[in-house]
């Protein structure tokens, strides 16, 4: 498919899509919220929602919230204090919300994650079902990582990976991440229209810079992408103080960084195995194991494993290696990580003289496997 027909036709006809703005967008120079660009914001989603377009927001901006009404000049640098400017700033970063969608007849949504929410299969299903809810009432689902006890966002900037995790959790058409810059920018400044597959050379154009108010990057961006990218959606980076952004990307005009997807299409589970969770450990096999598992449709046997790291539990999600330490896949295993090291190099029919049953001839099915995209 060209570039052209992704904009026409999965672009343009999109009718599920999570919108990330950050906080450097939603934040003017001297560090209060910008009450213009939230407006704008609103009455966009507003108007796509007319259109049939669910429309489901991942904003940051707590943090910068909490600094002006405050009145900090410099974004804090202990966890503690970046604990409490969120706490304040949250409210202050809703009732903006809230107003600027009260003009459209529409209600501001708060749902406040933890990256632990999304790894939690049962949390995990239950924000689907929340955020389908809330559209169904006319609001407008405003997430927002809980910076007030996550550690992870504070550091790392998970609100580009939250966003990720939410296309896929919705399986939604489309996530466009807005930021304050054009978009992804080539080694001459330049904007890059069109990444096909997030490689060493795409992720070697990510400067280390970040705002003085927000607390990711392009790297993060870019790693949000290649999660949404790699299970069959479309991602885009775009400014989102252009006017009528949102607008413009659902009536096809190339703004922005467009992101094609993978071939491959994952359901929604294999999306939670192979892209959200974390692994608690690793399986390293033999290369004949490896070799059968990148074909797909095999599960992997006990006999192909070489070496098994972590402490992970029946259950869990675990990373299988090749011998050279590259990424086979993710599975959900079967064993824990003693078993599994007394098992390996086994056939199933010897497993019951040493674990003293078998529940399993697989330490993995191939229906809990995700092979990683090439």
């Amino acid at each position: 498919m060209s570039v052209e027909q992704i904009r026409d036709n999965i672009i343009g006809s999109a009718r599920t899509i999570v919108v990330k703005v950050g906080t450097a967008l939603l934040t003017r120079a001297d560090g209060r919220l910008d009450r213009r660009l939230i407006r704008a914001i609103a009455g966009q989603v507003a108007r796509l929602r007319k259109n049939g377009i669910d429309i489901t927001l991942v904003s940051s901006g707590a943090i910068g919230a909490g600094m002006g009404v405050v009145r900090l000049k410099h974004r804090p640098k202990s966890v503690p204090m970046l604990q409490a400017a969120a706490s304040v700033g949250q409210p202050a970063l809703m009732a903006l919300f809230e107003d600027a969608f009260k003009q459209h007849q529409l209600h501001a949504a708060q749902v406040l994650l933890t990256r632990g929410d999304f790894e939690h299969r049962g949390r995990y299903l239950n924000i689907r079902n929340t955020i389908a809810a809330l559209h169904e009432l006319s609001a407008v689902p405003i997430i927002n990582e809980n910076d007030s006890v996550s550690v992870d966002e504070i550091r790392f900037g998970d609100n580009d990976l939250i966003a990720a995790y939410t296309t896929n959790l919705l399986r939604a058409d489309l996530m466009i991440l807005l930021t304050v810059m054009d978009g992804l920018m080539d080694a001459d400044g330049r904007r890059v229209e069109v990444v096909r597959g997030i490689d060493k050379r795409v992720m070697e154009l990510v400067t280390a810079e970040r705002s003085a108010l927000g607390s990711g990057g392009m790297a993060t961006k870019l790693e949000a992408a290649k999660t949404v990218t790699e299970a069959g959606e479309v991602a885009l980076i775009a400014n989102g103080r252009s006017r009528d952004v949102l607008m413009r990307i659902c009536a096809g005009e190339p703004l922005g960084t467009l992101f094609l997807p993978s071939t491959r299409k994952l359901s929604a589970r294999k999306r939670w195995i192979g892209l959200t969770v974390r692994p608690a450990g690793t399986i390293t096999v033999d290369a004949g194991a490896a070799k059968a598992l990148h074909r797909g449709g095999k599960s992997l046997l006990a006999i192909g494993i070489v070496r098994v790291s972590g402490r992970f539990q029946r259950g869990d999600v675990v990373e299988v290696l090749d011998p050279s330490g590259g990424l086979v896949g993710r599975g959900l295993s079967n064993y824990g990580a003693r078993d599994t090291g007394a098992v390996k190099g086994l056939r199933s029919t010897q497993f019951a003289a040493v674990l003293g049953d078998k529940p399993y001839d697989e330490i993995i099915h191939r229906d809990n496997f995700v092979v990683a995209a090439p």
